[in-house]
């Protein structure tokens, strides 16, 4: 049960990290030319707070993204940092989606990168309660669980990579029918393949590093 809440742990927050930092990335559009786009045109006047959103809301997802290398890592700080920058990204959500609605009577696809931060910082708040944190605890875990579940956590955000265009089409598409969400397809096909090679190299070599420990105990063992 202990890994299966870490897995669970570190690919919720590998998850919203990815929707965190595509998030800001794909409010570049906006802030550089919303008088291009239908729904977007009362935003235009207001194009330099956009901007920042696209900064801070990247920065956030860039900390989550090191915070869930660091509860792989097992880290001691990695909890304390996995919830700042959690609630960092919600502060910075909540401005941009009121904002938004404000302005143009509709904050999506904000509102979905801010469900999945809101999703996993209650999780990771559940994990506190003690009975249930004395086997979850990140930086105790046994040696090869959090890697294996950080390189299932990548491989799962390498096929969101190479699938946004899909399921980003609903909130994207503007303009006479154009999908707006494959505008990065190039730059998200390349993430997709960094994700996925680098989730099974991390699986593999820890099933390796694994095997080869548990050779040299049992040689020792016959040794002794």
């Amino acid at each position: 049960m202990a890994k299966a809440l870490r897995f669970i742990g570190i690919a919720l927050m590998a998850i919203t990290s990815l929707f965190t930092i595509l998030g800001g990335a794909g409010t570049t559009c906006v802030a550089l030319a919303a008088e291009n786009f239908d729904s977007m045109v009362a935003i235009a006047p207001y194009k330099w707070l956009y901007v920042i959103f696209v900064i801070t809301t990247i920065a956030a997802g860039v900390m989550m993204a090191r915070a869930t290398i660091m509860l792989v890592k097992r880290n001691s700080n990695a909890y304390r940092t996995t919830i700042i920058s959690l609630v960092a990204g919600i502060l910075i959500g909540l401005v941009h989606m009121l904002v938004s609605r404000s302005l143009r009577g509709s904050s999506m696809p904000v509102d979905a990168v801010v469900y999945s931060a809101v999703l996993t910082l209650i999780i990771f708040l559940l994990f506190r309660i003690p009975s249930v944190w004395s086997r979850v605890d990140f930086s105790k875990a046994p040696k090869g669980d959090n890697e294996t579940a950080g390189g299932a956590a990548a491989i799962i955000a390498g096929v969101l990579a190479f699938t946004i265009q899909f399921w980003m089409a609903g909130t994207h598409t503007m303009n006479g029918g154009i999908n707006y969400g494959n505008a990065f397809h190039t730059t998200m096909t390349i993430l997709g393949w960094i994700f996925l090679i680098g989730g099974i190299s991390l699986i593999v070599s820890t099933k390796l590093k694994s095997k080869q420990s548990t050779s040299a105990r049992s040689k020792e063992f016959s040794i002794s």
